[in-house]
């Protein structure tokens, strides 16, 4: 069983940058290097919605919202996903989630993900 453990949130001035990280446990190599991976963000009372994903050969995509601002990347020998936001704005303080696909290739959509983390808090002030 897949277990994701997001870390990494916290509180920062608008401008600033958080480094989310992802590490998954329950799992061998061979089978996380065939996972695709995604960063998601809720905020309360709102639907959970897609940051960006990457895919089993590192190939990447984000929603508009975040194009050039925020990047994911991922360390399949470290088991770790990462989420680098920069410049965040109040407006995105929320809950950021990882989450995992026993797929090659994904787009961050939540229905399309079989494991998902706990969550991890990003506080943005003005």
């Amino acid at each position: 069983q897949v277990q994701l453990q997001e870390s990494g949130g916290g509180s920062v001035q608008a401008g600033g940058s958080l480094r989310l990280s992802c590490a998954a446990s329950g799992i061998d190599l061979r089978d996380y290097r065939s996972l695709c991976l995604a960063w998601f963000r809720q905020v309360p009372g709102k639907e959970r919605e897609g940051i960006a994903a990457i895919d089993t050969d590192g190939s990447a995509r984000s929603t508009d919202s975040w194009k050039g601002r925020f990047t994911i990347s991922r360390d399949n020998a470290k088991y770790i996903l990462y989420l680098e936001m920069n410049n965040l704005k109040p407006a995105e303080t929320a809950m950021y989630y990882c989450a995992a696909a026993r797929r090659v290739r994904c787009n961050p959509v939540p229905k399309s993900f079989d494991y998902w983390g706990q969550g991890t808090q990003g506080t943005v002030s003005s």
